[in-house]
């Protein structure tokens, strides 16, 4: 006799799923724009990039680019290219400083992400640490969580961006300062990510991850990176935290 598996079945077994990677969790390791914000929701990252771009075109350093580098219109493309080329110097430091200030005037526009805010505060309730493990600077991070008033929900574990780019996501650095500093372990944490370079992250740490994906371009591209678990709201996150209180 063949087994037919329904859509219903599915649903059910991904959210049985879903139900044990968030309760098993101690400690929950979030990544910053995406999971919790949209940082350039008003201010465009396209155009922080040409404005460093711009910047180093001004220093007579065009030449340190491609052409396609020069129009991409992720400004963290911008800062890896000179790294490669100049790696640990102080124009990647100044150029990660540029960065940094874009990314604080960008704070005051950021959208927040939907049911982040009550998932933070709940989460934080009921027993769990929390931190953040991006590539943003911590700077950009406290001053948007300080203005949310989410920043007791984390303190002191935000681990961002330092001018040593090469320990950015892939490299599992700022996860292992977190779980380091809670004195976690890594079965017992959770990674909440939006891109591949968070999965693998935490594949690295030992960590599970659970993927948030906006659109469906997202979603493809976290499936297609081996995420098992994706979710496009985090409602159904904050239902199961819920439960818990």
């Amino acid at each position: 006799m063949t087994s037919h598996v329904t859509q219903t079945d599915r649903v059910t077994v991904e959210t049985g799923n879903l139900r044990e990677l968030i309760t098993n969790a101690r400690f929950v390791l979030f990544d910053f724009d995406g999971p919790i914000c949209r940082l350039f929701a008003g201010h465009t990252a396209e155009q922080v990039a040409k404005e460093l771009v711009a910047w180093l075109e001004r220093q007579g350093l065009r030449g340190l680019l491609t052409e396609e580098e020069r129009v991409h219109p992720d400004p963290m493309v911008v800062l890896y290219a000179v790294n490669r080329r100049h790696p640990h110097s102080d124009l990647v430091a100044e150029l990660e400083e540029r960065l940094t200030q874009q990314e604080l005037k960008a704070v005051g526009s950021a959208m927040p992400t939907a049911y982040v805010d009550p998932l933070i505060r709940t989460w934080s309730a009921v027993g769990s640490r929390l931190a953040v493990a991006t590539n943003n600077s911590p700077r950009t991070v406290a001053d948007y969580l300080t203005g949310r008033g989410l920043a007791d929900c984390f303190t002191p574990h935000v681990y961002g961006r330092t001018s040593n780019l090469d320990r950015l996501k892939p490299n599992p650095h700022c996860l292992n300062r977190a779980l380091n500093a809670m004195g976690a372990a890594p079965p017992t944490a959770l990674m909440i990510g939006d891109a591949p370079t968070d999965l693998l992250a935490a594949e690295r740490a030992g960590v599970p991850f659970l993927g948030y994906a906006r659109n469906e371009d997202k979603e493809k591209e976290l499936r297609d990176a081996g995420a098992r678990h994706v979710v496009g709201s985090l409602l159904p996150v904050l239902r199961v935290v819920r439960d818990q209180v």
